[in-house]
């Protein structure tokens, strides 16, 4: 008989054999739709996600975004029937973007009762106040060069540029926000709203830190959408540099005890180790940011007919879910409302 042979015997032989049949069967509970739903571990839910809004000055305006399918700046009377839209599909909390008509060295309208941004606060808690409203605090939309602190002598200054951002933040506040996200990177600007907010009696007002963003090349189409991209030089010196995750830890600690509520990882998708061990070094609430640069890829991607795009996001989604995150701020959260239902 030849090798071959016998190989063929003995395979035939085992395969009948109940002794060298598997005990555990994974696949058991993946057998049905139902059964894979009663063991699934990771949920998307409506009240876990953040939608973005883009908020300009004037009446009656829509302007689509190119870089951002179905994303669009908006007056506050549009952006209004947006938010009843949103709402009605179950989506329960906004963060809120502004574009002023002008900017200036002082980001005067961020901080400015009448911003654009404390004006769409108030509007949306007036007609809608039980939509949870969180105001991203930064100045790069309201500096005439684009960064966002005090530049002097082409230099972005920490210290002078923690008053601003505590005012805004105040300002946001007293507009009736419900939460204030930090997103500048400055060091110690967590501190210095936290003191800010307290001293004017907004003590119970939280804080949501932009803890760990990364000075990223996925926020392409969010420069467009907020009009927002630096007039000279880039961010490095203030957001993260990519390849570190003991820093990112590092700025996660400071934030919790200078007062975060709170905190946050930016962009997600690449960046899903570090909300993964953000979740082993604190319990609080973790959110992440699933940036414009991952949505215009998957749009442009679905376009194209390359992807299936309600599965890859919310295969994305989960993965975020799944690697730690509590809130994450999407703009398909629309479509997740849709899909979801």
């Amino acid at each position: 008989m030849s090798p071959a042979t016998i190989n063929e015997s003995s395979l035939s032989k085992t395969a009948t054999d109940s002794s060298f049949l598997p005990n555990f069967r994974m696949r058991r509970m993946r057998a049905t739709a139902p059964l894979r739903a009663m063991v699934r571990e990771t949920h998307i839910r409506l009240e876990k996600l953040i939608y973005p809004l883009f908020i300009i000055e004037g009446s009656g305006l829509q302007k689509p975004i190119s870089s951002m399918p179905n994303i669009h700046q908006q007056s506050i009377d549009v952006m209004l029937k947006e938010v009843e839209e949103i709402a009605a599909a179950g989506i329960k909390s906004v963060i809120l973007f502004g574009i002023p008509q002008n900017k200036d060295t002082q980001a005067t309208g961020a901080w400015s009762k009448d911003g654009i941004v404390q004006k769409a606060i108030r509007e949306i808690k007036k007609h809608f106040p039980e939509m949870v409203v969180v105001a991203d605090t930064c100045l790069c939309e309201y500096m005439s060069h684009g960064h966002c602190g005090i530049v002097e002598n082409g230099k972005i200054l920490n210290d002078p540029s923690l008053k601003i951002l505590a005012n805004s933040a105040l300002a946001q506040a007293e507009a009736g926000a419900d939460i204030i996200a930090p997103s500048d990177m400055m060091d110690g600007r967590i501190g210095a709203i936290r003191a800010t907010l307290n001293a004017n009696g907004f003590q119970d007002t939280p804080i949501m830190a932009y803890s760990a963003k990364f000075a990223s090349g996925f926020y392409g189409p969010f420069r467009e959408a907020a009009e927002s991209a630096p007039q000279f030089g880039d961010r490095s010196s203030y957001q993260m540099d990519p390849p570190n995750i003991r820093e990112a830890l590092r700025e996660i600690e400071l934030d919790i005890e200078e007062g975060a509520d709170i905190v946050m990882v930016k962009p997600a998708l690449p960046y899903l180790d570090v909300i993964s061990r953000a979740r082993e070094i604190s319990n609080l609430p973790i959110a992440a940011y699933n940036v414009s640069g991952e949505y215009s890829m998957v749009k442009a991607a679905a376009a194209n007919g390359w992807i299936d795009e309600r599965r890859v996001v919310l295969e994305s989604l989960t993965g975020i879910f799944r690697a730690g995150a509590d809130i994450v701020i999407t703009y398909h959260a629309k479509d997740l409302a849709k899909w979801l239902a």
